[in-house]
């Protein structure tokens, strides 16, 4: 992905909270003929020694778990996004578009027996949050027949590019116009970037 430096984002603490966030990114790898993709739910992890794993799942009917081999797949983590008018400006400039994004690369590694059950246990408990809900409590012939149905596997990063495009470029006054202009409007997309970018800017002036 093209990032101009000053919309590429380094804080490894903001990465990570980006992607547990926007946990349902496009799965994109490359069939020998084009490129495909799916969206599926994952869980990041980071061990001691700050390697980043992605844990993911999709269907074992999906051919496309059988495209990852050895190839880098990419995974897109999208944010919140919105138009910004030009109206906003105090001089004449043209439409843009803010944006939070993020490109993780990484190979995959397939998982089986334990290693799968752990990774549903882990999805299941994190979403089933104060409910008696769980794999454990389920019938565990049911439990393993529904696994048979799907391909889970770990994606180990190689390569992460953030892209925080929020007006960084702007002066104070611009800015401000931009983040009022954005709080006006109704839709929450809206409201994340206005709140992004205020974040920004204070943090850029208080490192």
């Amino acid at each position: 992905m093209y990032i101009p430096p000053l919309y590429r984002e380094e804080d490894r603490e903001e990465i990570l909270a980006f992607l547990k966030h926007n946990n349902f990114p496009a799965i994109v790898s490359f069939d020998g003929e084009r490129p495909i993709a799916t969206h599926a739910p994952i869980e990041v992890a980071e061990d001691e020694n700050g390697k980043i794993t992605i844990y993911a799942h999709i269907s074992r009917a999906n051919p496309q778990w059988k495209t990852f081999g050895k190839q880098e797949i990419l995974l897109i983590f999208q944010g919140a996004h919105t138009y910004i008018s030009p109206r906003w400006y105090n001089h004449v400039n043209v439409p843009t578009w803010n944006y939070m994004m993020i490109h993780v690369y990484g190979t995959v590694r397939l998982l089986q027996g334990d290693d799968l059950f752990a990774l549903f246990s882990r999805l299941v408990h994190n979403h089933e949050v104060n409910t008696p809900y769980s794999l454990e409590s389920l019938p565990q012939d049911f439990v393993e027949k529904e696994m048979k149905g799907t391909v889970g596997f770990a994606i180990d990063v190689t390569r992460i590019d953030a892209g925080y495009k929020l007006s960084q470029n702007r002066n104070d006054e611009d800015h401000e116009n931009i983040v009022r202009e954005l709080n006006k409007r109704e839709d929450k997309d809206s409201a994340k970037v206005a709140r992004a970018m205020r974040e920004k800017r204070q943090n850029s002036k208080h490192p």
